[in-house]
């Protein structure tokens, strides 16, 4: 890899960890379902001009945005709400490599290697350790919503590999648009109208900062940044320096938010990231990366 585009990669790595602490700013400024919105919105324009036309089926296109859109994405923003830390978040949402590869086995039928296997259980490893730090610490409840985000974008993974989307930035600008009213629907019924419209009224440029750097920042310079490495190397080759997320996503919590991090939770991160590394290990099979906000899951498949 030429220089300028390994040091592109760990921007892209840095963007998408410091992301999880522009979200716990973003959060002291919106209702977490109605900031989820926004930033899908201001993803979506003016982008969507400028991408072309959709070029996968609209199937792929509305089930991919509200699993990963509505779900995943909300469920993420509510539990850092709920008092989810940044950096502990950008950690445990790593985990989604193995519900990504769960998924996989049971609606496609992909086996894991042992290897892979041994990964998984590593990475879950890990996670227990951070759930006993957190629940020293923090609410579990909360961990529990970041998991079951994790969970969701697994799911939303697999949908990915089965819509083989051909450029990767099109693909998620076009998602951008499915979750936006779903969202806008779920805090008015959920957060109240008068809270949004407060949360409105009261924008200053500290807030409309988050929502311009969670969209165009991470979607659309961190998708075109990273689409252009995937088609410049291969994926096993890219892939990695998604593993770099977490480190700036806890790096740069602690730096900023003054987020403390545990002798338990260094022990978290290493078996995390070291397990995701190995699950993320294949052997003849072509891989496709899907970098969504955050971390990039390589998903094997076959050569046909």
């Amino acid at each position: 890899m030429r220089p300028v585009h390994l040091a592109l990669a760990v921007v892209v790595a840095a963007v998408w960890g410091v992301n999880f602490t522009v979200i716990e700013i973003g959060l002291d400024h919106f209702p977490p379902l109605l900031f989820s919105a926004l930033r899908f919105f201001a993803a979506a324009l003016p982008a969507v001009f400028f991408v072309g036309r959709p070029k996968v089926a609209w199937k792929w296109i509305v089930a991919v945005g509200l699993v990963l859109g509505v779900a995943k994405f909300g469920l993420l923003f509510v539990g850092m709400d709920a008092g989810m830390p940044a950096g502990l978040s950008s950690l445990v949402l790593q985990i989604q490599a193995v519900f990504t590869a769960a998924v996989a086995f049971a609606v496609l039928g992909e086996r894991p290697t042992r290897i892979r296997v041994l990964g998984m259980a590593i990475a879950l490893a890990g996670i227990a350790v951070a759930a006993v730090d957190e629940g020293t610490t923090g609410p579990l409840g909360a961990f529990a919503l970041i998991v079951a985000a994790a969970a969701c974008w697994g799911v939303s993974n697999v949908l990915t590999r089965k819509a083989a989307p051909p450029d990767a930035l099109n693909f998620m600008v076009w998602v951008s648009t499915v979750p936006v009213l779903p969202l806008l629907a779920l805090s008015l019924l959920v957060e109240g109208p008068t809270r949004d419209y407060d949360a409105l009224r009261a924008l200053d440029w500290q807030g409309a900062g988050t929502v311009v750097y969670v969209a165009w920042v991470t979607t659309v310079f961190g998708f075109g940044a990273w689409g252009l490495l995937l088609r410049r190397y291969p994926a096993s080759t890219v892939a990695p320096f998604s593993l770099l997320v977490p480190v700036f996503g806890m790096s740069s919590a602690a730096l900023f938010l003054g987020e403390s991090v545990s002798g338990l939770r260094w022990c978290a991160a290493a078996l995390l990231v070291g397990g995701v590394a190995l699950a993320s290990v294949t052997r003849g099979r072509r891989e496709v990366v899907h970098p969504v906000d955050g971390a990039a899951s390589p998903v094997a498949v076959g050569r046909s």
